[in-house]
């Protein structure tokens, strides 16, 4: 399914995985130079998380939303309970909303190969208590 590659980045010692797919099409149009080619040794997808948890805290206004705290965590848990944590912090007065996105490396997808998708929207109730609710 790839075709193994060497480097020249890192002066040969690591191989660089070209998906043949990709491969095809660009050679299909002429561009088989501007293939995504990764390195499996030189720093990039190895050298960074794989996957996680971003969480953000938007503040509702007569202005729209507006950005508040946000965070990122390895774990859906511990995101869940550091936006739990900061949307209790947050004054009862202002309007607010939470929401968890997973993010995940997508390998050879380019240079921004990071796919998200939100799973989790979050709200403070009348009582305190901050309730998620889950996206499909």
């Amino acid at each position: 399914m790839t075709t193994p590659v060497r480097c020249t980045e890192c002066e040969g010692r690591g191989w660089k995985i070209v998906t043949r797919r990709g491969h095809v099409a660009a050679s299909g149009l002429g561009l088989a130079a501007s293939t995504q080619e990764d390195c499996l040794y030189c720093a990039g997808p190895a050298d960074t998380p794989q996957e996680g948890f971003e969480w953000e805290i938007r503040i509702l206004g007569e202005g729209g939303e507006m950005p508040g705290p946000g965070g990122w965590s390895a774990f859906q848990a511990t995101s869940m309970d550091q936006l739990r944590t900061a949307m209790r912090g947050m004054p009862r007065e202002i309007s607010i909303k939470g929401s968890i996105r997973h993010k995940f490396y997508d390998f050879g997808a380019g240079e921004n190969a990071w796919a998200q998708r939100e799973i989790f929207l979050a709200y403070v109730d009348p009582a305190g208590a901050v309730r998620f609710e889950r996206v499909s």
